[in-house]
This record gives C-alpha cells, structure tokens and sequence, in this order.
C-alpha cells in the first residue's frame, strides 16, 4: 500500500489548506486513516483521525479548525485546515490502518510541508 500525501506549501495566518492523501488501493476496509504532523526535533503528534464507519477524532489545539474526511470512491482521506496559524507550521503525513486477523497494518505516508506565515 502507497500513500501520496499532497497540498502542502506557504500560506499566511487565517489562510486555509486542503491536504490530500491518496492510496494506492481500496480504504474502503481501511479501520483508520488519520493525518498526523511533526516539527524538526519534536515528536510526530496525532491531528485528526476518521474510522471506517466516519467517525472523528481531533487534537485540541485543531478542534473547529481543521476537518478530516474521507472518499472511499477516490481512495482518498482529506485534511481541511481553516484558520492556520504560525504554530501549525510542520511537516503533515497521513496514515492508514488495515486489521487482519489479530494484527493491524500501519502505511505512512512521504509528508507534506505546511509553513504559516505570521
């Protein structure tokens, strides 16, 4: 399984971004696909999750900013992000789950850079 995360780049505080992570295969029977990001130094840390069955989960420090979804007809999980501020700034990569059997299946995506400018 491949994932190709996109739509990172240079956006000013207040502005927004759509990140896209697009799979190399069915997320239909993915368990989870979430998005996650990690500054130089610091410790990759959860954003957001959505379940198959389209439930969410968000960091507090994203609560009612950012929104995640997923096209299960174009293989794609997304990550809307309103209101970006400075500190939001960091490499994003997304992530996918599969359970077989009694083991579950983690894919990571390559990272896309988000820089917000104050």
């Amino acid at each position: 399984v491949q994932l190709q995360a996109s739509g990172g780049g240079l956006v000013q505080a207040g502005g927004s971004l759509r990140l896209s992570c697009a799979a190399s295969t069915s997320i239909v029977s993915a368990s989870d696909m979430g998005w996650y990001r990690q500054v130089s130094g610091e410790q990759r840390e959860l954003v957001a999750v959505i379940t198959s069955a389209g439930g969410t989960d968000y960091a507090d420090f994203v609560k009612g900013r950012f929104t995640i979804s997923r096209d299960n007809i174009k293989n794609t999980v997304y990550l809307q992000m309103n209101s970006l501020k400075p500190e939001d700034t960091a490499v994003y990569y997304c992530n996918a789950g599969w359970v077989r059997g009694k083991t579950r299946y983690v894919y990571w995506g390559q990272g896309t850079l988000v820089t917000v400018s104050s």
